[in-house]
């Protein structure tokens, strides 16, 4: 695959994930513009020679990264004009939702669907950096829709990037996946802080405390966003954890240690099972470095 470093880049939204992205595209010797809805960010970006550029307009760029959160990522694709045959590639951590948006009408861009599985318990972009996705996946959605030849460009970058695998599926398998993997992990995290219990735990805590707390610090605006759009299969993963719970404290109600080591039994198999690593229908996954 061809890596072309004159492609003409811009990252709008400069979070963390964005001004990442913008930093890891610079380390692989791109040049990108940012944009921004709130001038500090950007001014930050400029001043620390993240972007090389602020863009005001995006009819001249080969590549747009949308790194914002959904419904203003589908505004700001809806609302703004591109380049003839460039590729428009949101962040988004819901994928349906977008693709929909986009196909609702025809376009002259080429969408691809990507979600880097890489953060920090800390946003903006002053705590963004190089480094972000040098461990991580970055998921690409597509459907019959999508061109080939802008699908291998958005990987193309995803390896200058630096990511270690590439992940394939429809926007279908992601939201679905993602509701358990991500959304249901921080709404378990969440729920678990809000017990009275916490209050005086100082000395009380080790490895498994901060596991389960450290991404309950949610901003809520986002996530209750990401949620509401993936409502079916959060609810869903969230009424499977409501039952599996239910049949632990059931077992530690009947005072039966033989029913209660067979549920638990059932987690360490299963646990088990997945960390054997066998492909899912649907997913293919490209291992970088």
């Amino acid at each position: 695959m061809s890596h072309n470093k004159s492609l003409n880049i811009c990252v709008a939204g400069l979070g963390l994930i964005g001004g990442s992205l913008c930093m890891a595209l610079g380390r692989a010797g791109y040049s990108p513009a940012g944009w921004n809805r709130s001038g500090g960010p950007l001014r930050y970006a400029l001043e620390n020679g993240i972007i090389a550029s602020a863009a005001s307009e995006f009819s001249c760029y080969d590549v747009v990264f949308v790194a914002l959160p959904p419904r203003a990522a589908a505004d700001f694709i809806n609302g703004n004009r591109f380049k003839d045959g460039a590729v428009v590639a949101d962040i988004c951590g819901v994928k349906q939702y977008i693709e929909e948006q986009v196909y609702s009408r025809p376009r002259n861009f080429f969408y691809v669907g990507t979600h880097p599985m890489a953060g920090k318990e800390v946003s903006s972009i002053r705590n963004a950096c190089a480094d972000l996705f040098d461990r991580a996946s970055m998921i690409i959605t597509s459907s019959p829709a999508t061109d080939a030849g802008a699908l291998d460009t958005v990987k193309g970058l995803v390896r200058d990037m630096g990511f270690k695998r590439i992940v394939e599926c429809s926007a279908k398998v992601h939201d679905e996946k993602i509701a358990y993997t991500s959304q249901l992990a921080h709404i378990v995290s969440n729920a678990y802080v809000r017990d009275e219990e916490i209050s005086g735990c100082l000395g009380f805590t080790g490895g498994s405390f901060q596991d389960m707390t450290r991404i309950a610090g949610v901003d809520e605006g986002v996530w209750a966003e990401l949620y509401l759009l993936n409502g079916k299969n959060v609810s869903g993963r969230i009424g499977r954890l409501i039952s599996g719970l239910s049949e632990i404290k059931s077992a530690i109600e009947r005072g039966e240690q033989g029913g209660l080591e067979r549920v638990l039994a059932l987690g360490r198999e299963s646990y088990g099972r997945a960390n054997e690593g066998s492909d899912a229908e649907g997913i293919t996954v490209t291992l970088l470095k």
